[in-house]
C-alpha cells in the first residue's frame, strides 16, 4: 500500500488548519493511502521537534528527513506557506525537493500585513503540486508565477443533528434567550467588537467559541468584560451542537483565507451575519444568503419570522458545491493528472 504524510506546525487540534488536515487524511485513506501526520504538536504519528510555531531553531534535518523516508507522497499543511517558522520551511523543502508533495495552502505571507516582506513563501519545486483554497488566492500565485489548483473546504453535509436543549442548558441560556455565536479563534481579524456590538444590538447573548491567541489575551479581556450584553466564552467539541443551539451566526471577519462558519451555518440551516472581507464575496457568488453587519434591521426581521426559503437555498448551495465528496473528487482528480494515485 502507497504510504502518504500530512506534516504541519501542528496537528489533531481544533484550529482550522487541522480540522482541514483530518478530513484530507480521511479522504486519501479511502483513496487508498495508509496515512501517517508528522507534526511538532498534537496526537501525531510522528512528532517532529522545531516544526512548531515559533520553534525558531527549526527541526533536525535529519530527523524530519527520517520521519517521511518511507513516505510516497507528502501534504504539507500551510508549513510552506506561511512564515510561522522559515527554518522549518526551509528544511521541508529541501527534503522534499524532486519528490510528490502537495502544498495545501492556507495563508501564504502577502496576504498577512505583519509577513508582507517575506518573499520567499510559499515554497516551490518543479515536482510538487499546489492547491489553494479559494479563487482569489489562486490568481496571486499566477501573478508570481506559480500555478495552484482551487480545492474549497468541505463540510459533512449530511448534517448530524446537535442536542439544541442540551447545550442551551450547559451553558445556562433559556429557552426563550437570543443565542448569538460567533465560533472563532479570539485574533484581531476576526473584528470582535463588531460581532459583540451585533449581540448588544439584537439584545442576545454573545457566545465566543476559542481562546486568544497572537497577544489579544488583554484585549479580549477587556472587551468582553465591557460588553453590554450577556457573554459566554466557551469551546464545544461537537460542532452539531453549536448550530443546534445557536439562534443566529456572527462572522464579520476582515480578512480570512476561507471561512467556515458561514457555510456551516448553510448547513445547519442558521442565519448568519458576514463581514465583507474578499473570499466572503466569492463564495457568495455561489448564491449564499448572508446578512450584512450593517443592515441588523433586516437580521431582526429575520428572526421575528424566518424565511425558510432563505435556509432552504443556502443549505442547498452548500450541499452542492461544499461537500466531503466534492473534495474527493477534487483531490482524485488532482492526484490522477499527477499521476500519483496509489
Amino acid at each position: 500500500m502507497a504510504r502518504g504524510a500530512i506534516v504541519s506546525f501542528r496537528l489533531g487540534l481544533s484550529d482550522g488548519v487541522s480540522i482541514v488536515a483530518r478530513l484530507w487524511q480521511e479522504m486519501l485513506t479511502d483513496i487508498g493511502f495508509e496515512m501517517v501526520m508528522v507534526a511538532a504538536e498534537g496526537p501525531v504519528d510522528r512528532l517532529v521537534p522545531g516544526l512548531g510555531i515559533g520553534q525558531l531553531d527549526g527541526p533536525d534535518p535529519d530527523e524530519f528527513t527520517a520521519s517521511v523516508a518511507d513516505v510516497d507522497l507528502v501534504v504539507v499543511e500551510n508549513l510552506c506557506t506561511i512564515p510561522l517558522n522559515l527554518p522549518a520551511a526551509r528544511t521541508v523543502a529541501r527534503t522534499l525537493a524532486g519528490r510528490p508533495a502537495i502544498l495545501h495552502h492556507h495563508d501564504p505571507p502577502w496576504q498577512r500585513e505583519r509577513f508582507a516582506s517575506v518573499t520567499e513563501l510559499p515554497a516551490h519545486d518543479p515536482c510538487w503540486r499546489h492547491v489553494v483554497i479559494n479563487r482569489l488566492t489562486a490568481e496571486q500565485f499566477a501573478q508570481r508565477g506559480l500555478e495552484a489548483t482551487v480545492i474549497y473546504n468541505g463540510f459533512d453535509t449530511q448534517r448530524p443533528e446537535g442536542d439544541r436543549a442540551a447545550m442551551r442548558k450547559s451553558l445556562g441560556v433559556a429557552d426563550d434567550a437570543l443565542l448569538v455565536a460567533h465560533p472563532v479563534r479570539a485574533i484581531p481579524r476576526k473584528n470582535i467588537p463588531v460581532a459583540i456590538a451585533i449581540a448588544e444590538e439584537l439584545e442576545g447573548a454573545y457566545w465566543l467559541m476559542g481562546q486568544a491567541e497572537e497577544g489579544y489575551d488583554a484585549t479580549l479581556g477587556q472587551l468582553l468584560a465591557s460588553a453590554r450584553c450577556p457573554v459566554i466564552h466557551r469551546p464545544v467539541a461537537r460542532t452539531p451542537d453549536i448550530y443546534a443551539a445557536a439562534d443566529l451566526v456572527v462572522f464579520p471577519s476582515t480578512w480570512e483565507g476561507f471561512g467556515n462558519p458561514p457555510v456551516e451555518a448553510a448547513i445547519w440551516r442558521r442565519p448568519c451575519v458576514v463581514g465583507s472581507y474578499p473570499v466572503a464575496d466569492e463564495l457568495a457568488e455561489f448564491g449564499f444568503r448572508w446578512f450584512s453587519p450593517d443592515r441588523l434591521h433586516e437580521v431582526r426581521a429575520f428572526l421575528d419570522c424566518p424565511d425558510t426559503e432563505l435556509l432552504d437555498q443556502n443549505q442547498a448551495i452548500a450541499q452542492r458545491h461544499f461537500s466531503l465528496e466534492r473534495v474527493r473528487a477534487d483531490l482524485v482528480a488532482l492526484l490522477d493528472d499527477a499521476g500519483w494515485l496509489p
